[in-house]
């Protein structure tokens, strides 16, 4: 059966002649790969750090998005430089975006806390596939095919220690828009993100860690993730986190020897919910010491 979208996205795509610009894809478990969302993250462990990542949003909703995503990244340069890679697939509908992007950070030690600044450069190719679509007109303008390819760069810096993080960034600097049909779409605006988590250790095994996230973007209502982590003994990582207080989930991560695995359950938790279906968020990585100036213990902050 093919996919169709919500009626509202298609009354806004058939009536308007400005779409909004395309959110950046959300992440519960963005702690666990802060690649995503700030470059100077690449190489910031002193190790070798690769991550497989998948999301699934609104399960069970029809053309619900679905988000792909690879990031690795090293440090090099005697612990001084960060190199990393990242590709993510991101797909809502019929529509399709593909970025590919390369962060490099260069770190500064300050006694006992490591300065990161960082930038990526890349590209963010957006199309859609109409014939994925129930469409009434074929001949519609309004559903007519689209591939655009764009450059993009974006920067960041982070501090980090033992027992505290702290980043702002913007991973896509530059704004996109195309012209379809006569109707300029927006693909990207520039997001911006704050970061923060602090451990506190309460014993030898057991650790607490409170985190905070904010997302601002133009044109759209300030966004928030509150986390509140326990690791115990370093291995074994259970958490449970809220959005704007609208949405809720719980994550527990494995860490056997330098593999990571970590699920993300989300749901819905609020009345005025717009959409009642859970998501659900699944990270495999490693993380290893390669070079000889490399940290060899896997880190879990």
């Amino acid at each position: 059966m093919k996919k169709t979208i919500p009626l509202l996205a298609l009354f806004i795509i058939s009536l308007c002649k400005e779409v909004s610009a395309q959110q950046d894809p959300i992440y519960a478990q963005y702690l666990n790969n802060l690649l995503t969302i700030n470059p100077a993250y690449a190489g910031i462990n002193n190790q070798f750090s690769a991550r497989l990542q998948y999301r699934t949003q609104w399960a069970g909703l029809d053309a619900s998005p679905k988000t792909f995503n690879f990031s690795g990244n090293i440090s090099i340069v005697q612990n001084k430089v960060g190199l990393g890679l990242m590709v993510l697939q991101d797909k809502l509908g019929d529509i399709r975006n593909i970025e590919v992007a390369i962060p490099i950070s260069y770190k500064i030690k300050l006694k006992e806390t490591v300065f990161s600044f960082g930038m990526q450069a890349g590209f963010v190719n957006q199309s859609n596939n109409p014939s994925e679509l129930s469409i009434r007109d074929p001949d519609d303008p309004a559903f007519a095919s689209f591939s655009e390819t764009t450059f993009n760069l974006g920067a960041g810096i982070m501090l980090k220690n033992d027992k505290f993080r702290l980043g702002v960034s913007a991973p896509r600097l530059l704004p996109a828009t195309i012209n379809t049909s006569g109707a300029p779409i927006e693909l990207y605006k520039q997001h911006y993100y704050l970061f923060g988590s602090y451990i506190m250790r309460m014993n030898d095994k057991l650790w607490f860690k409170p985190s905070v996230l904010l997302r601002g973007t133009q044109g759209a209502p300030l966004s928030y993730d509150v986390n509140a982590t326990v690791t115990f003994r370093e291995f074994y990582s259970g958490w449970i986190f809220t959005r704007n207080f609208k949405t809720y989930g719980a994550l527990l991560q494995v860490l056997i020897k330098n593999y990571h695995l970590g699920y993300v359950f989300e749901l819905p938790g609020s009345k005025d919910a717009s959409l009642r279906f859970t998501s659900h968020e699944i990270t495999m990585g490693i993380s290893i010491g390669v070079l000889t100036y490399h940290d060899r213990v896997a880190k879990v902050f």
